[in-house]
């Protein structure tokens, strides 16, 4: 049986550093970042990737059987029994595709979703800070924390009542943020 852990948090939030530090020190997680998964797609420039370089672009949502079909086999193909996967749910409509998919999947079990909670300020900073590509800037990261946080409420209160949902500061320092999501991880698998 696979594990699944879910790390949402708003652009700029560490989400993706976070899971990579913890995956390096425990070498029975693997770590998937639903972006990076989706730039690979990008950057091979197939038609896919082309389809969903036009969404990333403008700070938009990749369609969901888009991300569904990569995500699923990513989890699938993972060499460990435990999987972090982060970006991931960012709608409602992600959230309740993956539910359908984990009740038809008895080989998958969804442990916990973990968000790294950040104020706006500290995730802009972050964000424009990096300058890693042309989706990091005011405009587009206006709209990414605006598709960011129209769904957070609703996906926060559905995990809430399954009791799966943990809220993470990402204000600390990396080393504390991962120490305390890895701890909880670890106390999970």
């Amino acid at each position: 049986m696979k594990k699944l852990f879910l790390i949402i948090g708003a652009p700029g939030s560490g989400k993706t550093t976070d899971a990579e530090l913890i995956a390096e020190k425990n070498n029975n997680i693997t770590h998937y970042s639903t972006g990076d998964m989706l730039r690979a797609e990008v950057s091979s420039a197939s038609e896919i990737g082309k389809e969903i370089e036009g969404f990333i672009s403008k700070g938009l949502i990749v369609p969901i059987e888009i991300a569904i079909k990569t995500i699923v086999n990513a989890i699938k193909s993972a060499p460990t029994n435990n999987v972090i996967l982060d970006g991931y749910p960012r709608s409602i409509e992600q959230m309740n595709a993956l539910e359908n998919f984990l009740q038809k999947e008895s080989e998958l079990e969804l442990v916990s979703v973990i968000e790294v909670a950040v104020s706006e300020e500290t995730a802009r900073d972050r964000v424009l800070g990096r300058n890693r590509g042309a989706d990091d800037n005011t405009e587009v990261f206006d709209n990414r924390m605006k598709v960011y946080i129209e769904p957070l409420a609703e996906i926060q209160a559905f995990y809430t009542v399954k009791n799966i949902l943990k809220v993470v500061s990402g204000e600390g320092t990396i080393e504390e943020i991962v120490t305390e999501m890895g701890s909880f991880i670890d106390s999970k698998i």
